[in-house]
């Protein structure tokens, strides 16, 4: 894990002093509102519906014991007693004092943390794959590149005010799991034919009110090119990027009107001029910021463990908990757990400060001291040993941290909606927690299996809604609520953009249209197809007969 170095200590406790200077002009009156938010964005605070709102960076979604413990202390000293996990692998605390801002971000810098460039147009918190470093399909652990990336551009003087907000995903595994093909710039590990590592390249891709799979334009780049890269982008972006339309600043928007293959050229022509500068990342830099990554002190294990195969065929309930939440780990006698935030009926994404804590506890004793937060808004142990898998689940359970439902109908990612967020049409929170309701026996959940519902309360999509098996887009018709629901979208590796089934549906409805959309799935499926392969092979007449029919 990162460890900060006296520069970086510096230089956030320095970001710290000069917000809390123009926080006290704001309160004074010295500041106006117009005035201050752009301050105020660069260091992660928003103003929402009700109050105003803070978004810590984890970056690339590495936490450790300490950490969260000190943002369980923040939620429980200065919010409401919880905190928000977010699609980008960052905290939100929703209720914060301005006046306590600073204080808050004082307190996060003793265990190195901050909020800069959380907000505003500007490079945000680069993410990545939450099993990094523990997957076992990884070709290389990507947080060494994020690391660097992060580095390169925090308060980057050429693109600190970028057209639009700006966002960047890695993953190190051929199977995608941080959604890297809806980024603004998106790079997957790859092995050349020589056997050599490096950087596939995607750009333009995003979701919001215009969505995009983003498009491939440079099968492999070598490691050391890798910032003179970006820079490359950034530059031809901060250029030629629209600032005139706020709906139309996104770089995805330029790709689209240039076309890829020009907007590839124009790239590789900025690239030529800067590619063996300054940028070029020197091999012993690269194996510096490795060192902090070094893999934990793994044990020796056996691949099988008897007494973790023993309680699994005993106990049907922890077996059931292994199933959908427990993951393949590269160091035999090891697994990866990620902890679902989404029980039954609850906010998904919110963690109490007693759950943070409970979770610290364990990473300390049973995961080498660290935590990762996943664009899905779970919580991961990267590193348990299978025979410390009952244990978990026992002190997970007991905490209600223990749903067996990862990856399962009710593990739904929804935006805050209109409970909170002043750009909403329509609520999110309780539309998830009504489907989870409805579908909150367990043994159905499994019998349907994989399925991703995702819900958004506006058309900016902080909830993935087009990236959702099932996506639900909140809309405002003559100020009630209706839900347009989408089918067929995935973040994965087979990245696609859900089409939209027909008419939205009321807010007493919806849930049973969700309902009646996965019945559907169930009466159609051969041979235990995932839903979006069901919705290939059939595609959406029968969905929409079932649906529409009697209307």
């Amino acid at each position: 894990m990162y460890r900060y170095d006296e520069f970086d200590a510096a230089f956030v406790r320095q970001r710290v002093k000069q917000f809390r200077g123009q926080v006290e002009r704001r309160l004074a009156g010295d500041l106006s509102e117009d005035e201050f938010k752009p301050l105020r964005l660069m260091n992660g605070v928003y103003l929402q519906l009700h109050a105003y709102m803070l978004r810590v960076a984890i970056p690339y979604g590495t936490l450790s014991s300490r950490q969260m413990r000190r943002l369980a202390h923040i939620a429980r000293t200065y919010d409401r007693g919880y905190g928000h996990f977010t699609t980008r692998q960052n905290i939100q605390y929703n209720w914060p004092k301005l006046s306590d801002v600073p204080d808050i971000l004082d307190q996060l810098a003793e265990v190195e943390m901050h909020a800069i460039q959380t907000s505003g147009n500007c490079i945000r918190n680069v993410t990545a794959d939450h099993f990094a470093g523990a997957a076992a399909d990884e070709i290389e652990d990507p947080r060494v590149y994020a690391e660097i990336i992060r580095q390169w551009s925090t308060l980057h003087p050429e693109f600190s005010f970028l057209p639009r907000k700006f966002k960047i995903a890695i993953t190190g595994a051929p199977n995608d799991r941080a959604a890297v093909r809806f980024h603004d710039i998106g790079l997957q590990l790859r092995r050349n034919e020589a056997g050599e590592v490096g950087f596939e390249v995607i750009v333009g891709g995003g979701l919001g009110r215009t969505p995009a799979v983003g498009v491939r334009i440079r099968d492999f780049l070598p490691k050391q090119h890798l910032l003179s890269y970006l820079e490359a982008i950034l530059r031809v972006y901060n250029q030629l990027g629209r600032r005139d339309n706020l709906y139309k600043a996104r770089i995805k928007i330029l790709v689209s009107q240039t076309g890829a293959e020009t907007f590839k050229d124009l790239v590789e022509d900025e690239w030529q001029q800067i590619k063996d500068g300054a940028l070029t990342l020197p091999a012993e830099e690269i194996a510096r910021i490795e060192t902090y990554f070094a893999p934990p002190a793994f044990e020796t294990l056996e691949a099988n463990q008897p007494a973790f195969e023993a309680r699994r065929f005993e106990d049907r309930d922890f077996a059931r908990w292994v199933r959908s939440n427990v993951f393949a780990h590269k160091a035999p006698g090891y697994a990866c757990v990620t902890i679902s935030l989404k029980p039954e009926g609850e906010a998904p994404g919110d963690a109490t400060a007693e759950q943070m804590e409970i979770i610290a506890d364990l990473a300390e004793r049973l995961s080498f001291d660290e935590i990762r937060v996943t664009h899905e808004q779970n919580l991961v142990l990267p590193h348990v040993r299978l025979s410390d898998l009952a244990e978990v689940w026992e002190t997970l359970t007991a905490a209600g941290l223990g749903t067996p439902n990862v990856g399962l109908v009710t593990d739904m990612i929804a935006c805050p909606g209109l409970d909170y967020c002043n750009l909403a049409n329509a609520r999110s929170i309780p539309v998830a927690q009504r489907i989870s309701q409805r579908f909150s026996d367990l043994n159905k959940q499994h019998e349907i299996g994989d399925l991703k519902i995702k819900i958004s309360g506006c058309i900016n999509a902080c909830g993935h809604h087009h990236a959702g098996h099932i996506g639900i887009l909140g809309v405002d018709k003559k100020g009630e609520e209706f839900y347009q629901i989408t089918l067929g979208g995935s973040a994965d590796e087979k990245a696609a953009i859900g089409k939209i089934l027909g008419p939205a549906f009321s807010y007493d409805d919806v849930v049973d249209a969700v309902e009646n959309i996965v019945q559907t799935y169930l009466d159609l499926r051969q041979d235990g197809e995932r839903f979006n392969d069901t919705y290939a092979r059939v595609g959406a007449a029968p969905f929409k007969e079932k649906l529409y029919a009697a209307a």
